[in-house]
């Protein structure tokens, strides 16, 4: 198995071209969110449940990140089969939730969490692993702060999720907004949870300005979450 891992990450590193951007989000509005929706339906809800609902959504808008990279043609899908970094004794793997994009945020967690305990449990086969258009690696339970995701091929990306952090921000609004810009306000001190995100891509295929504007929609999706998780 970790034959294997090597032989497809120096195939990675060797044909593909791997730029990694990174952005930190405000993380408070979607822990809200997502305790509202977890209440709501009655489940369990994690980050990693919040993060592959954003991250769908963010594919939708952003559908050149869906996509393979392979001999010489850009693949773009219409499904969101996104890979799930899975850490096991014998190496990291990553078995794929199918068509994310269809699922409420109880799906995914339910869905995930049963294909997560199958793949520990050994119960899986290289069935689970194929078709995958988009990969999320987080090693936040690490503690990890940032890292570089190394791209599954032929896939064009991959989002790594760090260890969420609290900051201290100005209070009454006067924290950094998603644009960059300040709101005026007073000089209260306020600690927030942040969440710092490492997403890796092909730049044969997209550039640094198109990471830029997906992280700009996910960073977005986290801090005005809305309607992300459905009425």
């Amino acid at each position: 198995m970790r034959r294997t891992i090597a032989s497809r990450l120096h195939d990675s590193y060797s044909e593909a071209v791997h730029v990694t951007a990174t952005r930190v989000v405000d993380a408070e509005p979607l822990f809200a969110a997502l305790d509202a929706a977890g209440d709501r339906d009655g489940v369990d809800l994690s980050l990693s449940d919040a993060v592959l609902v954003a991250v769908s959504e963010a594919l939708d808008r952003h559908p050149s990140f869906n996509a393979t990279f392979e001999d010489g043609t850009h693949r773009v899908y219409e499904e969101h089969n996104i890979g799930y970094g899975v850490d096991l004794e014998q190496g990291l793997i990553a078995p794929v939730l199918a068509d994310v994009g269809s699922l409420s945020v109880a799906e995914v967690h339910r869905r995930r969490t049963a294909l997560v305990d199958r793949v520990l449990d050994g119960d899986y086969d290289t069935a689970d692993l194929r078709g995958g258009t988009f990969t999320v690696s987080n090693l936040g339970p690490l503690g990890v702060d940032s890292f570089t995701p190394i791209i599954n091929p032929p896939q064009v990306a991959i989002l790594g999720v760090d260890a969420v952090r609290e900051r201290a921000v100005r209070a009454d609004g006067t924290a950094e907004h998603t644009d960059g810009s300040d709101a005026a306000g007073g000089d209260g001190v306020a600690f927030r949870r942040h969440l710092p995100l490492d997403l890796s891509f092909d730049h044969r295929v997209v550039d640094g300005a198109d990471a830029g504007r997906f992280l700009r929609t996910l960073a977005e999706l986290v801090e005005e979450p809305d309607d992300l998780f459905g009425e």
